[in-house]
């Protein structure tokens, strides 16, 4: 049962120790912005956007957290960074960590720094497969679809392999 309130992330790695960089920031995550209530499976997925890229590890866990969503988003860049995320303008780019709220509650926000629903959900399979693995029922506001339907519906063809 998902807990009213749920905040939904996203974790991706495609450089250096790929499983140990997930661990470490779900880890993290736990310690500095809530408590993780759920995890997915890690899937591994060919890099989206930029298919020259090395192959991508990805999660999606669920936290409850009392921090707001501008608050959260800055411990999760924290967190980043603290484990060697070098952010720059050039999108697709390869990654140490790269950590993404999907959903928070049911809010919906659009400013310069923050967009919830994240705005690649409906496109990427690899954010609504391990999604789909652990809310296949969470229904998304802005479609009215849950993610079991928008996971039936993603145009993404890129592979993708559940690890564990």
């Amino acid at each position: 049962m998902i807990p009213e309130g749920s905040i939904f992330l996203s974790i991706g790695s495609n450089q250096g120790r790929r499983d140990e960089l997930l661990k470490q920031a779900v880890k993290r995550i736990g310690e500095q912005a809530g408590k993780v209530f759920v995890q997915s499976s890690v899937y591994e997925t060919e890099a989206w956007g930029n298919e020259s890229l090395a192959p991508f590890l990805n999660q999606v866990i669920g936290i409850e957290s009392m921090l707001g969503p501008m608050e959260l988003l800055r411990v999760l860049l924290d967190i980043e960074k603290s484990l060697g995320r070098i952010r720059s303008s050039v999108r697709w780019q390869e990654r140490t960590i790269d950590i993404d709220i999907l959903f928070y509650q049911d809010l919906e926000i659009i400013n310069a720094e923050l967009q919830i629903p994240h705005a690649g959900i409906y496109q990427r399979k690899f954010v609504l497969a391990p999604l789909a693995e652990i809310a296949p029922e969470w229904k998304d506001k802005k479609s009215g679809k849950t993610i079991q339907e928008l996971l039936e519906a993603c145009p993404d063809q890129l592979g993708i392999i559940k690890r564990n």
